[in-house]
């Protein structure tokens, strides 16, 4: 088994079939299927089960996932260990993030990260919900999480973030003292903006808009983030919403208000126990004084 191989498989896996995988890896099939084949010969069984024109995981294939990631990682940071002893000269870091937590803090720490280290590029992944989060670290999809603080699971290390409020989103036009609280009970009976069951920000509305048992009152649900505000100044519904994307909303026009108690979430960086990539931990080193602050 070698790193070529396991490249191989996890392209086969992620473009579900050998003719996409070729191609993404442009490398011509025949070479492809021997390689895999090879492989299978090496673990003494079948890794895919053929499908007419697609393949499926075996149960040996699924149970080969994980490690295949955490391996190719572990040579990726192997090789940049190697290159930081002259420097973060190039490679990619891999982070996942709520979407709250990446407007506030991480776009912010990926800003003063690129500026001292402008040759290395990051990619932020979007995901539905914590345990996606904790999912793509261990995986090995991602190097460094962020996510609400309920606890890490066994294998991951972390960083506690500051403290997170969020705020009442409310129509323009909508009445009551300028800055004055509006209880969470009152904001639990107005029509509310939210995305779908299962994703991280409706998970918050029903959890802390919850009174007396009886769920809030989702009047608009959207997978669109990107239009949550917009339908809240069209007078849609409320919403809540964290203090850097509350304020952007107050800008553009909407009634933002704290609430009583206030809505504060915790959250952390996470990442897998062990060696951390050089790229990663410069990282993690840059959000330490942001999170002892």
């Amino acid at each position: 088994m070698d790193r070529r191989q396991l490249e191989y498989f996890l392209a086969i896996v992620q473009t579900g079939g050998f003719t996409s995988a070729s191609r993404r890896l442009r490398v011509a099939q025949p070479s492809l299927s021997q390689a895999i084949r090879s492989l299978e010969r090496d673990l003494g069984t079948p890794l895919f089960d053929r499908l007419g024109r697609g393949v499926g995981l075996t149960a040996a294939g699924e149970a080969l996932v994980r490690p295949a990631k955490q391996v190719l990682r572990d040579f990726a940071t192997a090789r940049a260990s190697v290159e930081s002893v002259i420097g973060l000269t190039g490679g990619r870091l891999d982070i996942v993030a709520l979407t709250t937590l990446a407007v506030d803090p991480l776009a912010g720490l990926i800003g003063r990260f690129r500026l001292d280290h402008e040759r290395v590029d990051v990619r932020v992944d979007d995901p539905e919900h914590d345990d996606a989060v904790t999912g793509m670290v261990l995986n090995g999809d991602c190097e460094l999480g962020l996510a609400e603080s309920r606890g890490t699971a066994e294998g991951l290390d972390h960083l506690r973030l500051p403290d997170q409020e969020f705020f009442a989103v409310l129509p323009p036009g909508t009445g009551g003292e300028p800055d004055s609280p509006i209880p969470v009970a009152a904001l639990a009976n107005r029509p509310l903006v939210s995305t779908p069951e299962g994703t991280a920000m409706r998970t918050l509305v029903d959890r802390e808009l919850s009174v007396c048992g009886t769920p809030p009152r989702v009047a608009v649900e959207t997978t669109h983030r990107a239009a949550i505000v917009p339908l809240v100044l069209a007078g849609a519904g409320a919403t809540v919403l964290p203090a850097r994307l509350a304020e952007d909303a107050a800008v553009r026009g909407a009634v933002v208000v704290p609430t009583t108690p206030p809505l504060v979430h915790g959250a952390v960086m996470m990442w897998r126990s062990g060696q951390l990539s050089p790229a990663a931990k410069a990282f993690v080193d840059l959000a330490r004084p942001v999170c002892a602050g």
